[in-house]
């Protein structure tokens, strides 16, 4: 009888947290891998060395970066997403239409992880990624996933600083409960220069009522986002997300080539 050996947990562990800490745009030498980890050098340097050997890590000269096969799989994974894939033409919709930027986002804890971001003109101003990060209390999309997350997450978030990426930022724990019921009453949320100067953004919950998955939001400069005029199309927007995906659909009646050919509505402007 062939027994399996148990999968090498320190080992895994080490790998995941090297892994993380190549969060920017221009690589890690070996010594910044072994200051983020605390790993040892000689531990440090193996592991990274077998990873650019399995094409999940590269080299150039001095420095790792993130490889071609963890790209694939990134790719893959947000391909797989069902939520992703249903609200796909709707968000290249609500994106053509409006002229802004658009975001899908899932709650994780105190922050939001984008699912999608879409946009032309402005998208170098909004500082987002997929697969990027914001804190929830900062964001239209976070703070309309947090007024449905339930006392236990916001007691959990509130028991350590709140960031405060620009001077308006939500600061207080009182300020962050009125705005989250607020958000309850309407079924909508705002940011207005809170998470990035010279940007506003409203967003909807996507999901059951009271219930969400996930969240849309429309983003753009301070001067041309009417937040108002936005709101009615966010709203249905998010509406038929969820609707085609809990009919198990990935795509509304359309394509995206149709969708394109119309002409453009500028409701924010």
């Amino acid at each position: 009888m062939t027994t399996t050996s148990p999968a090498p947990v320190s080992m895994i562990d080490r790998i995941v947290i090297i892994l993380d800490v190549f969060d920017g745009a221009h690589g890690l030498t070996l010594a910044q891998v072994v200051t983020r980890t605390g790993l040892p050098r000689s531990s440090a340097h193996r592991i990274l060395e077998h990873l650019v050997g399995v094409h999940w890590l590269r080299r150039d000269q001095l420095r790792y970066h993130l490889g071609l096969r963890i790209m694939e799989l990134g790719t893959l994974a947000g391909y797989q997403h069902q939520l992703r894939r249903a609200a796909a033409a709707h968000l290249h919709e609500l994106a053509h239409r409006t002229g802004f930027i658009v975001h899908l986002a899932e709650l994780d804890g105190p922050e939001i992880i984008y699912l999608d971001k879409l946009g032309g003109r402005f998208a170098l101003r909004v500082p987002s990624r997929v697969g990027g990060r914001a804190p929830s209390t900062c964001t239209s999309a976070g703070k309309a996933l947090l007024a449905y997350a339930g006392e236990h997450t916001l007691e959990s978030l509130l028991s350590r600083p709140l960031p405060l990426p620009t001077p308006v930022s939500i600061g207080t724990e009182r300020r962050l409960r009125n705005e989250l019921a607020h958000i309850q009453d309407r079924g909508i949320a705002f940011d207005r220069e809170e998470s990035a100067r010279g940007l506003a953004c409203v967003g909807a919950p996507v999901g059951a009522p009271g219930a969400p998955v996930a969240a849309i939001s429309v983003c753009g400069p301070v001067g041309r986002v009417n937040l108002e005029q936005l709101v009615a199309p966010v709203r249905a927007t998010a509406q038929a997300v969820w609707a085609s995906f809990s009919a198990g659909r990935t795509a509304p009646p359309g394509n995206l080539r149709e969708i394109a050919q119309q002409p453009r509505q500028q409701v924010g402007a």
